[in-house]
């Protein structure tokens, strides 16, 4: 019998590819493309999303409105300091950042980016392998019961590659769509 922890591994893997992914933009606002940006809040590094409603009034725009309008500059220094490649406009209310155009060639370079990414997963799952495998071997087993659990490793990270490959597949298409 198989260790439910292996999956659980490799299910983690796909989860922490996907939220790789969204950080790779396609031109669309997004929210979480804040993620990860801390605001400096009265000395205290602070999530944005903890000082701020950010909302998408347009398919191209963020608009960013603080609970305390005292921040609004620090919202802007965090955003500009974090280079994500859009600068934000601050009109003393709110923060409205732009989504640009992606180019041809920004979109090739996004689509080489996720194809990283996404070989990066499979070389994590390809560990996650080699440690069950290593795990199976040490244990007490018959031939056969070791060769049917790694056998039953092998389908595991078969079906995983292939998610990330679909994974990876979706990115593209959604990256490379004007």
């Amino acid at each position: 019998m198989l260790d439910d922890n292996i999956e659980l591994k490799m299910l983690k893997t796909i989860e922490s590819l996907e939220n790789k992914f969204i950080n790779i933009r396609a031109g669309r606002a997004n929210p979480s493309m804040l993620n990860g940006i801390n605001v400096n809040y009265y000395g205290t590094p602070t999530p944005i999303q903890s000082l701020a409603n950010i909302t998408v009034p347009e398919a191209k725009q963020l608009m960013i409105k603080p609970f305390d309008r005292s921040c609004l500059k620090d919202i802007e220094r965090a955003i500009n300091e974090a280079n994500i490649g859009i600068t934000p406009i601050n009109n003393g209310e709110i923060i409205i950042l732009t989504v640009p155009d992606l180019t041809e060639e920004r979109r090739r370079d996004y689509v080489k980016q996720a194809k990283s990414l996404a070989e990066e997963a499979k070389v994590a799952l390809r560990n996650i392998r080699q440690d069950a495998n290593t795990d199976i071997k040490k244990e007490e087993h018959t031939e056969d019961e070791e060769k049917h659990l790694l056998d039953e490793v092998q389908e595991l990270i078969n079906k995983y590659n292939k998610i990330v490959d679909e994974k990876l597949k979706e990115k593209e298409t959604e990256l490379m769509t004007f």
